[in-house]
């Protein structure tokens, strides 16, 4: 039997449940991509609706209606007036919020008037359900004129009948209906049929779109000049036309509800979110609540992330002084236990901890939390410039930089847009993380205050909190240099609070711990495999003097053998490719309190941050004889050219804020320069972050030393 592909747009208001439905339908048969020409996420996947029937599903971003404001919004208005090349819907699902039925209707009318074949699918029953409201299913369907199906994908209720109604439509035994939900020719009717003449396919309602957005869409000059000449003969208005129509509609939504759905007393019952939202959102417990939310989660980090680390260190400590005992000395086990092994634990050493973030992370956005730092927040985000949307690409930055600055393009105003995604890096990502735990391990004594809390969990907080204060700092001043005037509002949804899905959170964890492995991974061994070789290896001349000049002195000494056996390794590894380059950094590095080694992590952490770990764990094993000892134990025996050690507290201190405040992410520069389509901001971010990184960090180190 020939398979039946049909294109159906997925749409809907934000907040609806658009995204559980994406995932239920399609499963894992998901790709992402971007719409032409514009950076916004474009979703889409397979879903059989039918036997021999595949639907290709497409998530379009979440729209309170057809008068788009954001960039997102924008790509969904033009695929449902039929102005994207690339994007063409057979039919419609709608996701309408039953908890929220006026205003989701609102859409649904404005999408029913387009002439669309269109499926409305009905969610968040069970939470109308809680505040007391009653919809009758069949009289609403009666009234819209289209079906109406009751789903919950959480908990995967209605799909076959979804799938069923989606397939009728897809026969034609469904269509668009024929009468409008309201009056739309009696907005402009003069202007409507002068336009009709020249666009003969267009429906009233869309005829209105053309008269008010024609700017925007795909016409040639003639066309353009056409409908400009329509609105001036007809003296049409756009703003009070869609001021008339939002009336018109929203008194015959009140018609049908009247009808249709019987709701509570808004007096007699407060549900159990607004409850807790006198709490949370309080303002002054509010602040309180939400930084012990951040403490316990960087405590919880530390304390349930540290039995599995200590577990990976030393069986990666055990492996590698097993494999020196067992493997011949030869160029390649040293490549193998220095290169291979060493890579290996720099990676793995660090899932438990990026898994726990991630977990912890998902709770707080799948609870309904995320969205109340938000809006606990936008006071203080005004005064240096953003508002409280910037918030979510902040705290999307302590996962990482990339998504984050993505997640910008929710802001509407430009500057406040720009501004969240000049400072987002500035958020301590998971990169950052094994960065932190070794250096806090290193330096910073496991004590406990009132024997619980954590003092190196303190400090990792404090890390995280001073990455907020300097971006909050820099906004501040970068708000008078970026000479953008545009009005700000801040419209923000608060969702329900739910049960966190545990589900969702596993697969996110498991998921992330995947990405870590495999796109970190891979950078993180090919610069552990090219650093053992610069390591190495050095000038022929050079390491032949070396090899020469100890093998005279244990001649001359045979009792110092042993001594001058690290003497000699020591002065390889300093006159190696790797210990030149480091040794000509060190002059500019030497103000922060750090060695060569150091130097050359520096500069390899441009890849990726977290190959610092990998860096050291290649530099460490090269220049040493014992294979059995932990990464952190070789740093901690670390010693400078006086005999002073590498790793003091100041030192420690000092690299932890470089690491935190400099722009060391490639990939991170190249999603700015995709989003700001310039690389005027990208290179303004490189210089400003790695000054900044340089004044603190010599500071910490100055004050501290």
């Amino acid at each position: 039997m020939q398979k039946r592909n049909v294109n159906i747009a997925l749409v809907g208001n934000p907040n609806s449940g658009k995204t559980s439905l994406f995932n239920t339908l399609t499963g894992l048969n998901q790709k992402v991509g971007n719409f032409p020409g514009v950076t916004v996420d474009k979703k889409s996947g397979n879903c059989e609706i039918a036997p021999g029937t595949v639907a290709n599903i497409i998530d379009l971003p979440g729209t309170y209606s057809l008068y788009p404001k954001r960039a997102d919004e924008w790509v969904t208005y033009k695929v449902l007036l039929e102005q994207d090349d690339e994007v063409k819907p057979d039919m419609l699902i709608l996701l309408a919020d039953a908890s929220n039925l006026k205003r989701n209707l609102l859409f649904v009318s404005q999408i029913i008037d387009l002439k669309f074949p269109v499926v409305v699918a009905l969610s968040m029953l069970d939470l109308a359900q809680k505040k007391g409201i009653s919809i009758d299913v069949e009289g609403l369907e009666r009234e819209l004129g289209v079906p109406v199906i009751p789903v919950n994908p959480r908990k995967n209720k209605g799909i076959p009948q979804l799938k069923k109604a989606l397939f009728q439509t897809a026969q034609q035994l469904y269509k668009a209906p024929a009468r409008d939900f309201i009056p739309n020719r009696e907005l402009a009717e003069d202007a409507i049929e002068n336009i009709q003449i020249h666009f003969p396919s267009l429906s009233d309602y869309q005829s209105i779109h053309y008269l008010i957005n024609h700017e925007n869409f795909a016409l040639d000059n003639d066309k353009q000049e056409l409908v400009e000449s329509i609105e001036a003969k007809h003296k049409f208005n756009p703003t009070k036309t869609q001021a008339d129509e939002i009336m018109k509609r929203y008194h015959r939504i009140k018609q049908i509800m009247a009808v249709n759905v019987s709701e509570p007393d808004p007096l007699q019952k407060t549900l159990f979110t607004e409850k807790l939202d006198k709490i949370l959102l309080h303002r002054r417990w509010g602040y309180l609540i939400l930084l012990s939310v951040l403490f316990l989660l960087f405590q919880s980090v530390f304390w349930l992330a540290q039995f599995p680390m200590d577990a990976i260190e030393w069986s990666f400590g055990e492996l590698g002084g097993w494999l020196s005992k067992i493997l011949p000395e030869a160029w390649w086990s040293n490549l193998f236990i220095n290169g291979i092994v060493a890579g290996l634990s720099g990676i793995l050493v660090f899932v438990p901890q990026i898994m726990i973030l991630f977990g912890l992370i998902t709770i707080l956005e799948d609870t309904g939390y995320m969205a109340r730092i938000s809006f606990l927040t936008d006071k203080l985000m005004r005064k240096v410039g953003l508002n409280g949307k910037s918030v979510m690409p902040m705290i999307s930055g302590f996962a990482c930089a990339v998504p984050a600055i993505m997640s910008a393009r929710n802001i509407e105003n430009k500057k406040e847009r720009l501004l969240t995604i000049l400072i987002t890096p500035l958020m301590s990502c998971s990169a950052r993380l094994p960065v932190f735990t070794i250096l806090i391990a290193l330096v910073i004594p496991a004590k406990k205050i009132w024997g619980i809390i954590s003092v190196q969990g303190l400090v990792m907080m404090g890390l995280y909190l001073l990455g907020v204060v300097m971006a909050l700092i820099v906004s501040y001043v970068a708000k008078w240099f970026i000479k953008i005037q545009e009005k700000s509002f801040f419209i923000l949804e608060l969702p329900v609070y739910r049960a966190p899905r545990w589900k969702n959170v596993i697969v996110t964890m498991v998921n992330k711990a995947k990405i870590f492995v495999t796109d970190a991974g891979k950078v993180i061994m090919v610069i552990s495999l090219i650093l053992w070789a610069l390591s190495s290896y050095g000038p022929t001349q050079r390491m032949h003097n070396v090899e020469q000049k100890y093998a005279e002195m244990k001649q001359a000494n045979p009792s110092d053998a042993p001594i001058l056996e690290k003497q000699r390794k020591t002065a390889l590894l300093e006159n190696s490719y790797a210990g030149i380059l480091g040794k000509k950094l060190e002059p500019v590095i030497t103000p922060l309190g750090y060695d060569w080694k150091i130097g050359i992590a520096l500069i390899t952490s441009f890849a990726a941050r977290e190959v610092f770990v990998g860096t050291m764990a290649t530099l460490y094993s090269v220049g040493d004889d014992d294979d059995g000892l932990l990464l952190r134990q070789k740093m901690a025996a670390a010693r400078k050219a006086d005999g002073s050690p590498v790793y003091t507290v100041a030192a420690g201190v000092s690299l932890m804020i470089f690491y935190l405040l400099a722009m060391q992410c490639m990939s991170t520069l190249a999603v700015v320069k995709r989003e700001t389509r310039s690389w005027k901001w990208p290179v303004i971010q490189l210089v400003y972050m790695t000054g900044l990184a340089y004044v603190v960090s010599w500071l910490a180190y100055e004050l501290l030393k």
